[in-house]
């Protein structure tokens, strides 16, 4: 394959690969797409696939430190880190060398931390909440959009793809989510009547292939205005910083298991590649056990 290309096409390929080709998350390209301009950045100008495909561990790490130095913490170096590599295999791909040996790089490393959940109480107040501070076609869009992520598990980035031909909602939609793969979900009845709630009150025309959720001036509806408002009401009801719009989604996985669904079946619910993603759950739900044991029993209370 031809490897002479400028850096405007080093990116667009990369761009491309990931967008198109692996279907990632409009997140996930945002953030290796990134990556890869840090590192051109980083190098002297006129760089192909071949020169990257040659770039040795020395220089791959003199570039993390520098980044390091930039004030970049533990998860956020491991996530750049996978993002080289990943952009390095596609350039030894491009520069027709598969199989050439990856410099050998070893990320910092990072403790996992629990998902945090949200009661279902407080989940319900958080839904509410946001339906108060806002002009009530944007309250019912906020209330919908929480819903769907506690009453159905979707990602944020999945709630706001739907598109307007899902109206109106049955009893199961069928989700697409990451790497494309799709899913199909049982919606309860407050969760639909929240939706067809928000589509009776929007301003904006809602034609099939156009988005369902919409901003204020009829655009599509951002994440951020979503985790703004989650914020919002976060605050006033006094929960911590953990609440949010994905706290949700973890609520939703946690108290299905909680109530005996099977990991399976909550894999199948979650969209998740592998079981290995759904099984942090059951440490979630035997964190939750001892936190109300210790809050319960007279010895752990001192009595």
């Amino acid at each position: 394959m031809e490897s002479a290309i400028d850096r405007a096409g080093l990116l667009i390929a990369w761009h491309d690969h990931l967008a198109l080709s692996l279907r990632r998350s409009p997140h996930t390209v945002r953030a290796y797409h990134k990556t890869a301009v840090r590192l051109l950045d980083a190098l002297p100008p006129g760089q192909d696939w071949a020169s990257l495909a040659r770039l040795d561990a020395p220089r791959l790490r003199q570039h993390l430190a520098e980044r390091r130095a930039d004030g970049l913490v533990n998860t956020s170096a491991a996530r750049e880190l996978s993002a080289l590599k990943a952009f390095l295999a596609f350039a030894r791909a491009q520069a027709g060398l598969p199989d050439a040996a990856p410099p050998r790089l070893r990320g910092p490393r990072v403790k996992k931390g629990l998902p945090r959940p949200i009661s279902p109480d407080d989940a319900v107040a958080l839904a509410e909440m946001v339906s108060e501070e806002a002009a009530p076609w944007i309250a019912a869009r906020d209330r919908a959009v929480l819903l769907l992520l506690y009453g159905a598990g979707l990602r944020i980035a999945e709630a706001l793809a739907l598109p307007a031909s899902v109206l109106p909602l049955g009893e199961r939609l069928t989700v697409t989510g990451k790497g494309g793969r799709q899913r199909v979900i049982a919606l309860l009845p407050v969760v639909r009547d929240a939706v067809a709630d928000y589509a009776g009150q929007v301003p904006w025309p809602l034609a099939r292939d156009e988005p369902l959720f919409r901003g204020a001036k009829g655009g599509p509806l951002s994440p951020g205005m979503v985790q703004r408002a989650m914020a919002r009401a976060r605050v006033a009801l006094g929960l911590p910083a953990t609440a949010t719009p994905h706290a949700l989604r973890h609520s939703f996985a946690t108290h299905l298991l909680g109530a005996g669904a099977d990991l399976r079946s909550l894999q199948e619910l979650l969209g998740h590649a592998s079981l290995s993603s759904t099984q942090i759950y059951t440490r979630v739900d035997a964190a939750t056990l001892l936190d109300a044991y210790r809050n319960a029993h007279p010895r752990e209370r001192g009595e």
